[in-house]
């Protein structure tokens, strides 16, 4: 299993031949309007690859509405055809825009996606966030997701402050390959975004093996310093379990399988 860490919650995951995108962003801005007159926050730092750089992927998962995760203008450089697995109540976002291979997902729920690489089997999580996309669409889910292909075994968190929900992943017997964990906007936004030592704790708590951080490096969302939060995962992994093996914008990592 390989992949590339493009900027935010953007990763690009092969997982034996199956590509996998969670929350693809590459615009500019994120936010109300239509490029180029977008109200919200600007990248700090440009997309590791662009859209059209990027092998075609064989399903794109979405964690939840919020414009810094579900940014249609990025949606749109991909096929309709393309497979997306969403949170609940957010697929009427994405069919505005032609997308009709749409999965949305409760916590607890799973899909088997077929694709033309073979399945791959999606499974919502519980995370502690909220996922209305304006003021009063409340009704809108949030989820984390496990992902699993032949094998590997992926949890993608999405968006999340601290929870235990994760300790539910954990099992001796299969440990999870990998943890894609928030680490950024914890200050002063802790009730919604989990500190890079909490984001630690979560991931030993999953029992997963290796760690990449995301939701950082990338948009400037709070208050601490746009290097911190990389900085404090790594001193609170210190050596020990789980492996990181990427904390910058641009990194690829591969991941050893049990």
């Amino acid at each position: 299993m390989t992949g590339s860490v493009l900027g935010h919650s953007t990763v690009l995951l092969n997982l034996r031949g199956l590509i996998v995108l969670t929350d693809p962003v590459f615009s500019r801005r994120v936010g109300l309007g239509i490029p180029p007159f977008i109200l919200g926050p600007k990248r700090h730092y440009a997309p590791a690859l662009a859209a059209k750089e990027l092998p075609a992927p064989h399903v794109i998962v979405l964690s939840h509405a919020h414009f810094d995760h579900l940014d249609v203008w990025s949606l749109r450089r991909f096929s309709r055809q393309t497979p997306i697995v969403t949170a609940d109540a957010t697929g009427d976002i994405l069919r505005r825009h032609g997308f009709r291979r749409i999965h949305e997902l409760g916590w607890g729920q799973s899909v088997e996606v077929v694709t033309e690489a073979g399945p791959v089997r999606v499974t919502a999580l519980e995370v502690a966030h909220w996922g209305a996309r304006l003021m009063r669409d409340v009704h809108r889910g949030y989820n984390g997701y496990l992902i699993e292909r032949d094998g590997c075994r992926v949890c993608f968190a999405g968006d999340t402050a601290y929870t235990p929900a994760f300790q539910r992943l954990r099992d001796p017997g299969r440990p999870l390959d990998l943890m894609l964990m928030p680490i950024g906007a914890y200050d002063p936004w802790i009730h919604a975004h989990c500190s890079p030592e909490q984001a630690v704790a979560m991931t030993r708590q999953s029992g997963a093996r290796a760690l990449v951080p995301i939701h950082h490096l990338t948009f400037k969302l709070s208050s601490e310093p746009m290097h911190e939060p990389a900085e404090r995962l790594r001193a609170a992994l210190a050596e020990q379990p789980p492996a990181l093996l990427a904390s910058d914008l641009g990194e690829t990592f591969r991941v050893p399988l049990g």
